[in-house]
């Protein structure tokens, strides 16, 4: 089982983005991004990358927290109202699991509890461990 220091040190992207992990569980996952001027489109609004990454850490915290390393497959994003500076969180929840597969609901919000964005995250089961180089 990952620790949550190995979960938000193992991703570097994540890392270097600002981006954390709260709190993560076997098939479920919080993380945050504080908002910085970088992150910002050319509208002055949240990119819809950084939306993204966001939930796709959760999904990934909470879907390989286990035994089992998870890799994702297909992951689609519906954003509902668009967010500025401030604070983003990411919840995901496993909702369907088979031999294989695990399908997860991410929901993005802002710290006032405004839904920015829903994801629906399906992953493959490889059945291994991750293996992390880390150098």
């Amino acid at each position: 089982m990952r620790s949550l220091k190995d979960l938000n040190t193992m991703d570097k992207f994540c890392l270097f983005n600002g981006m954390e992990v709260l709190s993560a569980a076997s098939g479920v996952a919080r993380t945050r991004l504080v908002v910085k001027p970088h992150h910002l489109n050319g509208l002055g609004i949240v990119h819809g990358g950084a939306v993204f990454t966001l939930g796709d850490l959760a999904f990934a915290a909470a879907a390989n927290c286990g035994a089992d390393a998870v890799v994702s497959t297909n992951t689609t994003i519906s954003f509902v109202k668009a967010a500025g500076e401030g604070e983003l969180l990411a919840e995901a929840r496993e909702i369907a699991r088979s031999k294989k597969l695990v399908t997860y609901e991410i929901r993005v919000s802002s710290a006032a509890g405004d839904l920015v964005a829903v994801m629906l995250g399906t992953g493959y089961i490889r059945g291994k461990p991750a293996q992390v180089d880390q150098q």
